[in-house]
């Protein structure tokens, strides 16, 4: 019998239930993750006792769903959700059962289970259940349906998702017969909610396989939650700097990015960042890597799926068959936000998201020459400090899912740029206005009218630091001032600098 090392809390919850004379098992995918050496994230117990009879066996509950026969069980501050033995009733949206039946058989509620590798339970005394082949398939690391698979996807059609996510996360393959079933049943993925798509897509995102969306796009799943996707795979790239087409492109850069984060993860860190400049490139992407959060890391992949997904719209084809894709960093900016709001993404993910996709087209310097730090001054000024780490993560991957031939340049001037940025940061350069050494205020005693003109003089003043760092004081600020306010006032323009 496979031994499973259960937490102690998770221990006294099923002892606790056994000691009344009921059933428990820890069940589902702390059952398979454990056996797939991983680290599972929650633990589930079910059990034969009802939700009542598990309340009063414990001081500290929570009736989470209990009109579905779950209670989440408090110890150590930590929940624990225990679910009474059930099978589903019919399912009326293909997602919910209109109602639950408890059981008392174990068999019963395994058998209504998604995937044989979620269908199974165990305990120190019985050792683990498998009804279903879950075992069998970890090993052959298949994603199989429980019984027929057109049932079980009528049942819930988010579980079209979550066996494509699977697949990325555990690097497994879909079985044949569950696969085609997936694919009859892709469209009614519309009739689930956005927010519970969004959630298995992000997952998918942030596995380390995340060409696993290729999956996706195959059975037709995209063509109802990114149809973006689909377009993206479609447009050829005939252009010296590309070799795949758009989505293939984005598949490379998702990838790479993918590879990089499972490296930072297994490395140890002193929390102190690499420093000078034979400091190894990727030694920095790691370190940036390892300490981005959870937020971070989800809208550094967002921002990689969604750089291109303008270029289907703008591009065009010169007299001598190259392709270009004019404007596609502006365009996408837009795209990708209406593509986060339909997926319900948060304002703050849907604002960082795109301005990355606005950004990540931007040059360090002419090509073949060294960058210079008021470029980068500029760039940090646009980008902005808090982003500028991840739009070179960005931009990195970018450029590693382009061209090999082009890329030890390209790579070049991107590493010198970070190295740059990272001087300037730490000599405390002005790039923003709020770390100018004047305000508005200042202005407006200097004699300039309130209005638009004081945001406008403030802006011309940043553009004087950025280019003469020194400058950035009062006296020096004031004085320029006083040159500015004698010639005439530029017109405003909305058109990006080009660095």
């Amino acid at each position: 019998m496979e031994k499973i090392i259960l937490p102690d809390q998770v221990n006294t919850i099923i002892h606790r239930l056994q000691s009344a004379g009921h059933e428990a098992y820890a069940v589902g995918g702390c059952v398979r993750d454990r056996l797939l050496g991983r680290t599972p994230g929650d633990w589930d117990i079910t059990t034969s006792a009802r939700p009542l009879e598990v309340k009063s066996l414990f001081g500290h509950t929570v009736d989470t769903g209990i009109a579905h026969g779950t209670v989440t069980v408090l110890i150590d501050h930590k929940g624990f959700e225990v679910t009474t033995y059930r099978i589903d009733g019919e399912y009326e949206d293909a997602r919910h059962p209109k109602q639950v039946e408890f059981t008392s058989q174990l068999s019963l509620d395994l058998s209504r289970r998604d995937f044989t590798i979620n269908a199974m339970a165990y305990n120190d005394e019985a050792g683990i259940i498998d009804l279903f082949g879950g075992i069998k398939d970890i090993e052959n690391r298949i994603v199989r349906c429980v019984g027929n698979p057109d049932s079980r996807f009528k049942e819930d059609a988010l579980r079209i998702m979550r066996a494509v996510r699977f697949c990325a996360q555990l690097d497994f393959q879909i079985e044949p017969q569950t696969l085609l079933a997936i694919a009859s049943h892709a469209g009614e993925l519309s009739r689930i909610s956005a927010e519970r798509i969004r959630v298995e897509l992000t997952k998918l995102l942030l596995s380390d396989h995340p060409e696993r969306l290729l999956t996706a796009q195959e059975t037709g799943l995209t063509a109802v939650f990114l149809p973006e996707f689909d377009r993206m795979l479609a447009t050829a790239q005939e252009n010296p700097h590309h070799i795949y087409n758009v989505g293939m492109h984005t598949i490379h850069a998702l990838s790479y990015l993918a590879g990089l984060t499972t490296k930072a993860g297994t490395m140890a860190w002193a929390d102190k960042k690499p420093q000078g400049d034979d400091i190894p490139q990727q030694a920095r992407n790691l370190f940036i890597l390892s300490s981005l959060s959870p937020k971070e890391h989800t809208i550094l992949r967002y921002a990689l799926l969604l750089h291109d997904c303008a270029k289907p719209l703008d591009k065009t084809i010169d007299p001598d068959g190259i392709a270009h894709f004019i404007g596609h960093d502006w365009d996408g900016a837009v795209l990708a936000e209406q593509i986060l709001r339909r997926l319900k993404f948060d304002n703050e993910t849907i604002h960082v998201v795109s301005h990355l996709v606005k950004m990540h087209d931007m040059r360090y310097g002419e090509s073949g020459k060294k960058v210079k730090e008021r470029t980068v001054r500029r760039a940090l000024s646009r980008v902005g400090t808090t982003y500028f780490d991840l739009l070179t993560l960005l931009q990195e991957a970018d450029l590693n899912a382009q061209n090999p031939a082009l890329l030890p340049e390209k790579l070049n001037q991107l590493w010198q740029a970070r190295q740059i940025a990272d001087k300037i940061r730490a000599k405390g350069q002005c790039i923003s206005l709020k770390e100018l050494a004047v305000n508005g205020s200042d202005l407006i005693c200097a004699g300039i009218k309130p209005g638009p003109q004081v945001g406008q003089r403030l802006n011309e003043l940043l553009d004087y630091v950025i280019e003469y760092p020194e400058k950035n004081n009062r006296e020096d600020l004031l004085l320029y001032l006083g040159i500015l306010l004698t010639e005439p006032s530029p017109k405003p323009s909305n058109t990006p600098q080009i660095l």
